[in-house]
């Protein structure tokens, strides 16, 4: 299928914890700073491999987390490919919080948000968790424990929690919370690695396993622990 514009954006510039997320990224930035109407297309699953680089794969992953995000439908078949959805109030809420001024309030008020939702999501995801997601939640845990720095760790640290945030069923509470840790990934400081940093980082990694294991067992009482001492920097 054709088009008359690139199908991606700089790919350079988006700051994402896995190719197919960078690529979600790179395809969402576009539908909002183009605004895109519902129905307009993106092209073929074909266009955005040749567009990024990334593997069938990792653009059939990056696909459904479009999907997910409610951004994106799929029509098969011929003069089918990736259009833009129907906006719903779930997606305009995340597109408007993804869109807030860097204030300098604006990352304290994401944290006190996101802390205050972080319990609901968790519950939720330990409700409706399937197998496939929790072998997807426990290779981001190891991604996390192999991160060689601070940048590595973090990106695998939000993907996580989106990952889980993903798994919850309150469709709004998901949007704003997905839509904090957006705004906290692109505005996360650079941490300053000392001589403890790598048992700060085992500390913090021990606290999402903890967490893992309890939504995974669906024990919700071993969550809402788990989120007290995830709140609590170690």
């Amino acid at each position: 299928m054709a088009t008359t514009r690139p199908v991606l954006g700089d790919l350079s510039t988006a700051a994402a914890p896995s190719r197919a997320e960078q690529l979600a990224s790179a395809v969402e930035r576009r539908i909002r700073e183009e605004s895109l109407a519902p129905g307009s297309p993106l092209g073929t699953l074909e266009d955005l491999q040749g567009a990024s680089g990334y593997s069938r794969p990792t653009v059939n992953e990056a696909v459904r987390v479009l999907r997910d995000r409610g951004l994106v439908r799929i029509k098969p078949g011929r003069g089918g490919g990736l259009f833009v959805a129907e906006r719903g109030p779930v997606v305009r809420l995340r597109h408007t919080l993804l869109a807030v001024d860097e204030e300098p309030t604006t990352v304290t008020e994401a944290i006190e948000l996101r802390d205050h939702l972080e319990l609901l999501i968790d519950l939720g995801a330990a409700r409706c968790r399937t197998e496939r997601d929790v072998t997807a939640l426990r290779a981001l845990l190891a991604r996390m424990a192999e991160a060689s720095d601070w940048a590595g760790f973090m990106a695998a640290n939000w993907a996580l929690h989106e990952r889980i945030a993903a798994v919850s069923p309150n469709a709004m509470a998901r949007a704003v919370y997905v839509g904090t840790l957006g705004h906290l990934s692109s505005t996360s400081a650079a941490y300053d690695e000392g001589p403890d940093s790598r048992a700060y980082r085992a500390r913090r990694h021990q606290a999402h396993v903890d967490l893992v294991a309890a939504i995974a067992d669906g024990d919700e009482q071993r969550v809402r622990t788990a989120v007290e001492r995830h709140a609590t920097p170690s």
